[in-house]
C-alpha cells in the first residue's frame, strides 16, 4: 500500500531532519561527513541508523559508549512520518503513483517538502529559541516557487505573506524588537505563501489560540514563568501545518458558528 510507502519515506526524511537540525546548531555541514556519536565520536553503522528501530533497540543508548540519546531522534522520525501520512489521507487519498500525473506526484512531493522544512522550524525553535534565515529563506522562496507552478493565484499569495509579515513587522516596530524577533517576520512571509489568503488570517489566529492554552498548561504545572521566553515559531509552525491541511474546513466551521 501506498500509505505504508509514505510512512517510511516519512521516517527516512525524519531522521534527515535530525542531523540538519543537530548540525546547524553546531554549525556542520549536513550535506556531507559521516554520522556519529555525538559524545564519543564514534562513527555509526547502518545498524545505527535505522528510524525508530535502532533507537528502540538500543533505548535510546549509543551502542558505543552508552551515553543517553536526546528523544529528539525518535519523536522528528516518527512526527515526520505521520505528518506525511496525514498530507497522504487528508489531501491525495486517490492518488496511484502508477497511474497519477507528474503534476500529481510533484503537488504531493512539494506537501513533504514543505512540511519537513515547517518541522525544523519547529524543532530548532523549540529548542533553541531561533529561527534560522539559512532556513526560513530557502523555504520562502522555493515555496513561492512551487505555489506558482502548481497555478495558486501568485497576488493572493503575495497579499497573504504581506499580510502575515506585515502583523509581526509592526509588532517588531511597535515593540522595539522586545516582544518577537525578526525570525518571527520571515516565518509569518513563509505562512502567507503556504496557506494563502483569506486562510493566512486562520494560522494567526490559531497560533495564538495555541500558544496561550500551551502557556496556560506550562504556568499551571510551573514549567514556565510569566517572564519566560517563548518559543513562538514552534506554534507558528504547527498552526501553518494545520491550516494548510484543514484551513478551509476551519473557515467554514467558524462562519457557521457566526451564523447559528
Amino acid at each position: 500500500m501506498l500509505v505504508v510507502f509514505v510512512f517510511i519515506l516519512g521516517l527516512l526524511v525524519g531522521s534527515f531532519l535530525n542531523v540538519v537540525i543537530f548540525r546547524l546548531h553546531r554549525g556542520e555541514s549536513f550535506i556531507s561527513g559521516h554520522s556519529k556519536c555525538l559524545f564519543c565520536g564514534h562513527k555509526l553503522k547502518a545498524r545505527d541508523l535505522v528510524p525508530l528501530f535502532s533507537y528502540l533497540f538500543l533505548k535510546g543508548h549509543c551502542r558505543y559508549c552508552k551515553q543517553k540519546f536526546s528523544g529528539q531522534y525518535f519523536l522528528v522520525e516518527l512526527v515526520t512520518a505521520l505528518s506525511f501520512v496525514l498530507i497522504y489521507i487528508k489531501i491525495f487519498p486517490n492518488l496511484d503513483i502508477l497511474s497519477g500525473t507528474w503534476l500529481d506526484i510533484w503537488q504531493m512531493a512539494g506537501w513533504f517538502i514543505m512540511a519537513a522544512w515547517l518541522v525544523i522550524i519547529f524543532v530548532y525553535d523549540l529548542k533553541y529559541y531561533l529561527i534560522l534565515d539559512i532556513v526560513i529563506i530557502p523555504a520562502i522562496i522555493l515555496a513561492l516557487i512551487l505555489n506558482y507552478v502548481l497555478g495558486f493565484n501568485i497576488l493572493h499569495l503575495l497579499l497573504a505573506a504581506l499580510v502575515g509579515g506585515g502583523f509581526f513587522l509592526f509588532q517588531f516596530l511597535v515593540s522595539k524588537g522586545r516582544w518577537i524577533g525578526g525570525g518571527d517576520i520571515r516565518l509569518g512571509f513563509l505562512m502567507g505563501i503556504l496557506v494563502g489568503w483569506p486562510n493566512i488570517l486562520t494560522a494567526l489566529f490559531l497560533a495564538y489560540i495555541l500558544g496561550s492554552v500551551i502557556s496556560i498548561i506550562l504556568l499551571i504545572g510551573n514549567k514556565k514563568h510569566l517572564t519566560d521566553k517563548v518559543p513562538f515559531g514552534t506554534f507558528l509552525s504547527l498552526a501553518t501545518f494545520i491550516t494548510m491541511l484543514y484551513g478551509d474546513w476551519l473557515v467554514a466551521w467558524y462562519w457557521s458558528i457566526l451564523t447559528i
